[in-house]
C-alpha cells in the first residue's frame, strides 16, 4: 500500500473529479467510485488509508456502505460528506465510527486539513498496532518443555479471572515475562502494568515509592508524588521480590490491600483504588514466614493462585529453543548473521545454567558481539561451558543418588513417627523437634500421605 492513498465514493461526477483533482495537487493516490458496490470493491484491492464517503448514494447509502468498511477494515479512516447533513445523522456516523462529518459544498482548505488529521490518526494506529506486536515479542515466552507448557495453559486460564497471583521461581528464570503475560490476557490490558522492585528500593523510599506523597510532607518533599498503588489503578501491580519487603512496610501494604483504599504521605484525602496484584519472590516464604521475615496474612492475600517456574535445569530442553531464539534476534539486527554449530549447542545444553535464562540469554549476546565470524563453535565457549563434561555429570549423578538415599531414609522416619502417633501432626512435630508447619511441609515435599 502506497503512502496518502484516498478513495472518493459520490454519485455525482462532477463532485468526484473536483476532489481527485484538489488531492492530486496535493500528490495523494487518489482512487474514485460511483456508488456503495464499487466502493467496497476498491477497498479489496486499493486498501486505502482514508475514504471519503458520500451519505446519499444510489442502491446502497453511505451509511451501510461505513458499516460494512469498519466490519472489514477497522483502521480506515472514513471522512463522510453530505449536502443534506443534519446533526442527528453525524452523531449517528461518528458513533458508529466515522472520523469525521463534512458538509456540502465542500471547502478545499477543511477537506485537505481534515484528511491530514485523518491520516496522523491513520499512522498513530498503525505504530500502536506494530508497538503492541513489539511488546508481545518481547515478552513471549520460548519453550518447548512439558513443565513450561503446562505453566502458558495454566496463565491463560488465570490472566481473564482477575485474582490475584503469586509466581515462584530463582532469579532469571523469567517471573516478569510471566507477569505480563497475565497482564496482557487480562481484560484490564489495556490499562497500566506498573511494576515495583521490592529488594533494589531502599526500605526509606518504598513508602514514597508505593504510596506517594504530597508537598512539603517531609524534608526534599518539593513536589507531589504520584505512588505505585495509584498509578495501577484499574491496572495491574507487579509486586517483584516481594520477600525483600520490609515487614513494616507489608504491614502497611496489607491494609491498603485489605481496604483498597490509602492516603499520600502527608495527605488526608483517602484515594480509592482497583488494582489487581501480581507477586513474585525467589525465596520460600514459608520459611520467610517461619523465621519472622514475612507476613503470613499477606502471604495468603497475596497467593491466591500460585505459580512456579521451574529452572532451567529441570528444563534441558529449553536451551536449544532458547538460544537459537536469542541468536536471531541478534541476527535480525545486525548485519552479519551468525549460527551457532552442533557441538556448542551439545555442550550448551549439559551446562547447568545458575544464572538460569537470563545467564543463557547474556552469554549468547557475548557470544555474538566478541566472534569473529558466522559460525559459533564449540572452542568459543567460556572455558567452564567448554570442560562441563561427563565428570560433572558423574558428580551430579552421584550427589543425585546421595540425595534420593536422604530423602528415602527421611520418609522412612517420618511415616514411622507419624503412625506412633496416630497420624497427628502436631505430637509428631513436637516429637521429632520441628514445627507443625515445617513438618507439614516436608510431607508434601517428600509426597507423604496420610494412611487410610
Amino acid at each position: 500500500m502506497s503512502n496518502n492513498t484516498v478513495l472518493v465514493v459520490d454519485d455525482e461526477d462532477y463532485i468526484r473529479s473536483t476532489i481527485a483533482g484538489i488531492l492530486n495537487d496535493e500528490h495523494y493516490d487518489v482512487r474514485l467510485a460511483k456508488d456503495g458496490f464499487e466502493a467496497l470493491a476498491a477497498m479489496k484491492s486499493f486498501d486505502p488509508q482514508i475514504v471519503l464517503l458520500d451519505i446519499w448514494l444510489p442502491q446502497m447509502d453511505g451509511i451501510e456502505v461505513l458499516k460494512r468498511i469498519k466490519e472489514q477494515y477497522p483502521d480506515t479512516i472514513v471522512i463522510m460528506i453530505s449536502g443534506h447533513g443534519t446533526i442527528d445523522t453525524a452523531v449517528k456516523t461518528i458513533k458508529m465510527g466515522a472520523y469525521d462529518f463534512i458538509e456540502k459544498p465542500l471547502s478545499a482548505d477543511k477537506l485537505l486539513i481534515t484528511i491530514s488529521n485523518g491520516l496522523k490518526v491513520f499512522n498513530l494506529q498503525q505504530e500502536n498496532r506494530q508497538l503492541k506486536v513489539t511488546i508481545e515479542k518481547k515478552y513471549e515466552i520460548i519453550s518447548i518443555s512439558k513443565s513450561m507448557e503446562d505453566l502458558k495453559k495454566k496463565i491463560a486460564i488465570v490472566a481473564p479471572s482477575d485474582s490475584w497471583v503469586m509466581i515462584t521461581g530463582e532469579n532469571g528464570t523469567g517471573k516478569e515475562l510471566v507477569a505480563n503475560a497475565i497482564h496482557r490476557l487480562s481484560s484490564r490490558a489495556n490499562m497500566p502494568f506498573i511494576d515495583v522492585n521490592c529488594a533494589a528500593i531502599p526500605e526509606e523510599l518504598m513508602e514514597s515509592e508505593l504510596f506517594g506523597h504530597e508537598k512539603g510532607s517531609f524534608t526534599g518533599a518539593d513536589k507531589k508524588r504520584i505512588g505505585k498503588l495509584e498509578l495501577a489503578d484499574r491496572g495491574t501491580l507487579f509486586l517483584d521480590e516481594v520477600g525483600d519487603m520490609s515487614i513494616r512496610m507489608q504491614a502497611k501494604l496489607l491494609r491498603t490491600l485489605e481496604e483498597g483504599r490509602f492516603t499520600r504521605i502527608g495527605g488526608n484525602d483517602p484515594i480509592t483504588i482497583d488494582i489487581r496484584v501480581v507477586a513474585a519472590t525467589n525465596k520460600i516464604i514459608k520459611d520467610e514466614i517461619r523465621d519472622g521475615r514475612f507476613r503470613e496474612d499477606l502471604y495468603y492475600r497475596l497467593n491466591v493462585i500460585p505459580l512456579h517456574i521451574a529452572p532451567l535445569r529441570e528444563r534441558k530442553e529449553d536451551i536449544p529453543v532458547l538460544t537459537e531464539y536469542f541468536l536471531n534476534e541478534k541476527n535480525k539486527i545486525s548485519r552479519q548473521k551468525k549460527k551457532i554449530m552442533p557441538a556448542a549447542m551439545g555442550s550448551l545444553s549439559s551446562y547447568v545454567w545458575k544464572g538460569n535464562v537470563r545467564e543463557l540469554k547474556n552469554l549468547v549476546e557475548r557470544l555474538f558481539v566478541l566472534v569473529e565470524g558466522d559460525v559459533i563453535d564449540l572452542e568459543d565457549l567460556p572455558r567452564e561451558i567448554r570442560s562441563y563434561t561427563s565428570d560433572n555429570n558423574n558428580n551430579e549423578q552421584a550427589e543425585d543418588r546421595l540425595h534420593s538415599a536422604k530423602n528415602a531414609f527421611e520418609k522412612d522416619y517420618i511415616i514411622r513417627m507419624l503412625r506412633e502417633n496416630n497420624w497427628n501432626i502436631t505430637k509428631t512435630a513436637h516429637k521429632v523437634g520441628i514445627s507443625r508447619e515445617n513438618l507439614s511441609r516436608k510431607m508434601k515435599l517428600l509426597g507423604i500421605e496420610r494412611e487410610v
